[in-house]
């Protein structure tokens, strides 16, 4: 299940934390959590990149994706990320 689909189950203080720690290592207790509204299991390789120290930690595409959340580019609920469009000029 795709990060668009189990964030919105996470309690409002656990999406809280992982916006103002996006792309640092992922508490245990917040892996958890993440596991049971849907997300990857821990043992999935997805969890860790190869250059990583040891922890859990967000690919790429989902630390984008949080951060799109955090600068409201994104409501939470499932929706892509907006696209920013240019104001039509005279």
């Amino acid at each position: 299940m795709s990060i668009e689909h189990w964030w919105p189950k996470l309690k409002p203080s656990t999406q809280k934390w992982l916006i103002e720690n996006n792309g640092d290592a992922v508490p245990q207790e917040v892996v958890s959590e993440i596991t049971q509204a849907g997300g990857p299991a821990t043992s999935d390789a997805w969890w860790t990149g190869q250059n990583e120290p040891p922890g859990f930690y967000f690919p790429d595409e989902a630390v984008d994706w949080i951060e799109s959340v955090a600068n409201d580019e994104a409501v939470g609920n499932g929706e892509e990320p907006a696209d920013e469009e240019e104001p039509d000029r005279p």
